[in-house]
């Protein structure tokens, strides 16, 4: 396989996951009769662009279907942090009703309703039926497509060039990342500006978030590979923050690469930094695999150990990041029964691969866990503050990565 960015031969393992289905893949009753699809989940690194990618096995429309079951709206710490957003970018550059914004995944409409409210003209695009439809009902226009040069160029020709174009989670979902950093300069205009979001590589290894990896992440990136890959589209970063998001993310800014605007010093700052903690060298990515196994190991044998000692365990979150470990893992219901999830969409159904059932929180006030294993970590928070009422029984809430912690 050769680096889906600079075209080099991909010799070096950065983790090897196993096998498993792609994480968004909920089951049915009905499911669980058939044969469930799995793929590897091996990520390897570019020693050239330090891009770190998945093999090629599952293809986009494999990942991403009609009923993909991620609504960004259910966190209401998401929902905060792109209203903040909003206002960061309508004050930064003066977006009036003279302005058009394009956000590229723009899933429910969790972010541009703030746009669509103050009467900012702005566009959707969106491939996955389900979520476009709930943006619809906000108001927010969609296209139902994936973006890439092609739709960029249908774009062009309908005059529909972006002020700003965002791109919020999904930079690392693209499969030709390449293509579609092509399509967002084509259709951004002269002095416009276009933000993505992502988890940060940098933070992802610090804290071996291991489990951020699944088949949907294509690519997992640091300041240095995109700089890489926008210099080779005709586009530079100018400016970078550093986002408490996931875990540890960053926020680009990028525009045409002869455009006036000069660059911050913070993007020489995080690029300094990256190659001090070792991220524009071979060594550091060939260690990261065994962190991962132990993490795994530790949470394998929490959960052997509550069953022995007869306590009864329930986790929360049937997010990705939750499919990847417990399949990693090889953890089923006999070890962990059931999963509670807040989004109606994701209840009745189960998980892909262990075949966990997802349940509605109301569950945990009549099972009364003693302990709850909170799956999606970044946002463990939020979960205790909502479900601070199981300590009344004496529940104790746990996450398990970057190390296994039972919070008293």
């Amino acid at each position: 396989m050769k680096c889906r960015h600079c075209d080099t031969a991909l010799e070096h393992l950065f983790l090897d996951l196993g096998f498993a289905p792609p994480s968004n893949a909920y089951l049915t009753t009905n499911d669980l009769k058939a044969p469930e699809l799995h793929f590897p989940l091996k990520l390897l690194v570019c020693d050239k662009c330090w891009l770190v990618q998945t093999e090629d096995y599952a293809k986009a429309d494999e990942l991403f279907d009609n009923d993909y079951a991620y609504f960004s709206s259910i966190s209401k710490s998401w929902l905060d942090h792109s209203l903040a957003y909003f206002e960061l970018v309508k004050e930064r550059f003066s977006l009036n009703g003279d302005s058009h914004v394009i956000e590229v995944a723009s899933n429910d409409g969790y972010l541009l309703k703030n746009f669509v409210a103050e009467n900012i003209p702005c566009l959707g695009i969106e491939p996955t039926a389900s979520t476009a439809i709930a943006a619809e009902k906000l108001g927010v226009p969609v296209i139902r497509e994936f973006f890439g040069s092609e739709l960029a160029q249908k774009l062009v020709a309908k005059e529909k060039l972006a002020d700003l174009i965002i791109g919020n989670n999904v930079y690392a979902h693209v499969p030709d990342i390449n293509d579609f950093t092509k399509g967002l300069k084509t259709i951004l205009k002269l002095d416009g500006v276009v933000t993505l979001e992502f988890p940060h590589l940098m933070r992802l290894m610090e804290h071996t978030q291991f489990d951020t990896a699944y088949h949907e992440h294509f690519s997992y990136l640091s300041l240095t590979a995109v700089s890489s890959i926008f210099s080779s589209q005709g586009l530079r970063i100018w400016d970078v923050e550093e986002l408490e998001t996931h875990g540890g993310s960053l926020r680009v800014y990028g525009c045409h690469e002869d455009n006036a605007r000069v660059n911050s010093v913070k993007v020489a700052q995080i690029l300094e930094q990256e190659s001090k903690n070792g991220l524009t060298d071979i060594t550091i990515y060939r260690e990261f695999q065994t962190r991962a196994e132990s993490i795994k190991n530790t949470l394998i044998s929490f959960l052997i150990e509550q069953r022995k000692r007869e306590k009864s365990v329930a986790a929360y979150g049937a997010a990705a990041k939750g499919n990847t470990i417990l399949n990693y893992a090889g953890i089923r219901p006999d070890l962990l029964p059931y999963v509670c999830d807040s989004a109606p969409s994701k209840q009745g159904k189960y998980m892909p691969g262990s075949h966990i059932p997802i349940l509605s929180p109301e569950v945990l006030k009549e099972r009364k866990p003693e302990y709850i294993i909170i799956l999606p970590w970044n946002i463990a928070e939020e979960v205790m503050s909502e479900y601070h009422y199981v300590k009344a029984w004496g529940a104790k809430f746990v996450t398990a990565v970057p190390e296994l912690r039972i919070i008293e």
